[in-house]
């Protein structure tokens, strides 16, 4: 039985990940997770599935908690306390399905511990890719991919070679907007924008969607995932969202992954990897019903944050931090209402523009720059 440290289990992620769980108990136990702001959702995960340990975010929520709680659960909070659940002595895989740029440190914890890590945190790889992918080959630890697109590329890889690889393709639905032009997007909602045609997802990652910062992250991802340059990573749009991601290899021949929309299934084959295990709940592919599948290429001035992605990777060093930092700031502010939809991209480029870059800088750095970046883009904001 494989013991599954979470982190973030009351975000989308984590609940899907615990539907996994519950489906197969003879295979998966959940002995440790953190939970977010969703105090009410965490006491009914933990009463069904009965972790060693908990860690919320505040020293309060940890007081309320205990309260209402098996006494026999340990309960952590703060940094602290996701370090302790990611590196929780009686787990084996750690699932970092957390939002934002608090996923690097448990994640870099959970890999000294030498655990098996199932990464869904995009930012932790964004920000600081050559340090986790270093400290990964040290210590000898797998990251398993668990976005649909990076874990269609992972699987159209078995068997195969990095050096046969000519191209990796990164599917996108396009998002809540994708049938609008750039001057429909003045005056968009919240609403609107949370309205993703195809997947369920939370908040912050479906407004990703709509500007395409989704997909542009993803790119970093991948380059970090795979060891790939920028210039074999492409992006196409595809709307139905059936085909997950595909691999062209230097004789040309194309492998992709194909599925109906669900992330329970590359969930799922993260935890159970390299086997398979029956999935129930999923609709199965018929690509008869299906239809017409349909694919155009991204225009990077409607999808401006997808261009800052590529700029940003490409110069490498702390400039994905900046990227990732004055996004995370920017969709929050839209969230509540603050600023419009198209002033995201607008932050983006002026922290970009401000930045020098850093290369290769060490963790500290890093975190140097994310603060001082969202610090920024308060101030420009305010």
């Amino acid at each position: 039985m494989k013991k599954i440290s979470l982190l973030g289990a009351t975000g989308s992620i984590g609940t899907q990940t615990l539907d996994v769980i519950k489906q197969h108990h003879e295979q998966f136990s959940l002995v440790a997770m953190s939970v977010g702001r969703n105090l009410d959702l965490a006491i009914k995960q933990i009463k069904e599935f009965s972790p060693k340990i908990v860690s919320v975010l505040t020293k309060d929520d940890s007081d309320s908690l205990k309260l209402q709680i098996d006494s026999n659960i340990k309960v952590v909070y703060g940094e602290a306390g996701l370090i302790e659940v990611a590196t929780f002595d009686k787990s084996d895989i750690v699932v970092n399905a957390v939002i934002g740029s608090v996923g690097l440190t448990p994640t870099l914890a959970a890999i000294e511990a030498r655990k098996t890590v199932a990464i869904a945190n995009k930012e932790t790889l964004v920000t600081a890719g050559h340090i986790v992918t270093k400290q990964a080959k040290q210590y000898g630890v797998q990251l398993l991919p668990v976005d649909s697109e990076h874990s269609a590329i992972f699987q159209c890889l078995q068997g195969d070679q990095n050096d046969q690889v000519e191209r990796l393709i990164l599917t996108a639905s396009g998002g809540s907007f994708r049938d609008r032009t750039r001057s429909q997007l003045e005056g968009v909602t919240v609403n609107e924008a949370l309205n993703h045609p195809n997947w369920s997802m939370g908040a912050k990652i479906t407004i990703d969607s709509a500007t395409m910062m989704n997909k542009g992250l993803e790119v970093i991802e991948a380059h970090w995932l795979f060891q790939m340059s920028y210039e074999k990573i492409d992006v196409i749009l595809h709307k139905e969202s059936i085909i997950h991601s595909m691999v062209e290899f230097v004789d040309r021949g194309v492998i992709a992954q194909l599925g109906t929309p669900d992330m329970r299934v590359p969930i799922q084959y993260a935890l159970t990897y390299p086997n398979r295990l029956e999935l129930e709940g999923t609709d199965r592919l018929n690509l008869w019903e299906a239809g017409t599948l349909h694919f155009e290429q991204p225009d990077f001035n409607r999808y401006r944050c997808l261009q800052f992605a590529y700029d940003a990777g490409k110069v490498g060093g702390t400039m994905p931090t900046v990227l990732n930092a004055a996004n995370e700031v920017a969709v929050d502010y839209f969230l509540q209402g603050k600023i419009p939809f198209l002033q995201i991209e607008a932050i983006i480029e002026q922290a970009m523009e401000r930045h020098n870059g850093e290369q290769c800088p060490s963790l500290e750095v890093i975190k140097e720059v994310d603060v001082d970046s969202r610090h920024y883009v308060h101030s420009l904001l305010k």
